[in-house]
């Protein structure tokens, strides 16, 4: 089964423990005479009734990482890499703190959410070529998982989605006259060369014997007529594309003339929005593009900019949003950190004590909280 995300972007969807903390409970001991007190699982922080461990940690540096690297593929001086692994893992338990915070915060409101987990779980099947779900669960057990906690990543990162949509983005508008204001005042940032952006359905045929090529092709063939007939590329590219860039619905990027070979350069650069090449056989086998939006060259028309100042204009206010709605989240539940990882978990000096008190305890005793952020109150 392919290995990961966030985003790595092979195929396959990463089979990864969850990033949420399970139920509260003490650390684990070794029982026997000769080990009987030894610790086996390190708790690094509690979030109301729920608990963050270093190896939950470990396993999240590791996967930023990972994101790090593929993020800057053929992108990234190897000190900006470096730069930008550091900053991610620095980030790694604050952010185990807050994805806990936001799952719970879903469960809360109750919110339902089995849909898309069943939907995700049959996309990763078909994206590993398995029959049923049993088999998805036989290969995520030997990953060295558990599938009960595999369903429940999945389930814990859409609730984390639905409410940041519900409780931050609903509230968050971005007008038409306030993205044409910024447009007009910010004209010379929108001058371009000519540019394409592109998305590509790619069927390797690397390490396949030549027997084999002309069954590939009429298997590109057909994705290229199924897109003719009103199917939506973007989730064909998800399900069925070999390429990297699969998990983003195909998504390649924006370029310039001269960033492309010459042959795929001809064939997009005389094409319209939306419009699809042939099948293109290539060394690496068979790929299908399509161009999602060109620029000509000069001050680009608002229209075909309208979309990404919305996009800029509302991730301006989100990020201050976000951190406003966690620092409230944050104030109404119970999070204390153990010494020496409170850097990491965005600061505070509590450190790790039992916690009796449920988050329902909380809501009783709204003047008389027992913790603040990483501690107590005065």
């Amino acid at each position: 089964m392919a290995a990961p995300e966030p985003q790595d972007e092979k195929k396959a969807e990463p089979v990864k423990k969850p990033a949420s903390p399970p139920a509260a409970k003490p650390a684990a001991k070794a029982k026997g005479s000769a080990d009987e007190g030894k610790v086996v699982e390190e708790i690094i922080a509690r979030v109301n009734n729920e608990i963050i461990t270093k190896s939950e940690l470990d396993k999240a540096r590791a996967s930023a990482e990972q994101e790090a690297r593929d993020d800057c593929t053929g992108r990234c001086t190897p000190e900006q890499l470096q730069m930008h692994i550091e900053d991610d893992q620095k980030n790694a338990l604050r952010d185990l703190i807050d994805q806990s915070l936001l799952a719970q915060r879903g469960k809360d409101l109750g919110l339902s959410v089995e849909t898309d987990v069943v939907k995700k779980l049959d996309e990763i099947r078909i994206q590993n070529n398995l029959k049923d779900m049993d088999e998805l669960e036989r290969e995520v057990t030997k990953q060295g998982l558990n599938w009960e906690d595999f369903k429940n990543n999945i389930r814990n990162r859409y609730l984390t989605q639905e409410v940041i949509q519900r409780e931050v983005g609903s509230h968050i508008t971005i007008g038409h006259d306030e993205t044409l204001k910024f447009y007009n005042e910010h004209k010379n940032e929108f001058v371009m060369p000519e540019e394409v952006a592109l998305r590509a359905i790619e069927v390797s045929t690397e390490g396949k014997s030549e027997a084999e090529i002309p069954e590939l092709k009429k298997t590109a063939e057909t994705y290229l007529q199924r897109i003719k007939d009103g199917e939506d590329f973007a989730v064909l590219a998800k399900r069925y594309s070999d390429g990297k860039t699969a998990k983003q619905g195909g998504y390649l990027g924006e370029y310039k003339r001269g960033e492309l070979s010459k042959e795929l350069e001809d064939k997009v650069f005389t094409m319209k929005k939306n419009e699809l090449t042939d099948v293109i056989e290539t060394k690496q086998g068979f790929l299908i593009l399509q161009v999602i939006e060109r620029f000509t060259e000069g001050i680009q028309p608002y229209e075909k900019v309208e979309p990404k100042i919305q996009e800029l204009l509302y991730n301006q206010r989100m990020e201050p949003a976000m951190k406003e709605y966690l620092k409230t989240l944050r104030e109404e539940s119970y999070v204390v950190v153990k010494p020496g990882y409170q850097e990491m978990a965005g600061g505070g000096n509590s450190e790790i004590q039992e916690v009796s008190a449920t988050p329902e305890a909380t809501k009783e005793k709204k003047h008389h909280k027992k913790y603040l952020l990483f501690g107590k109150s005065s």
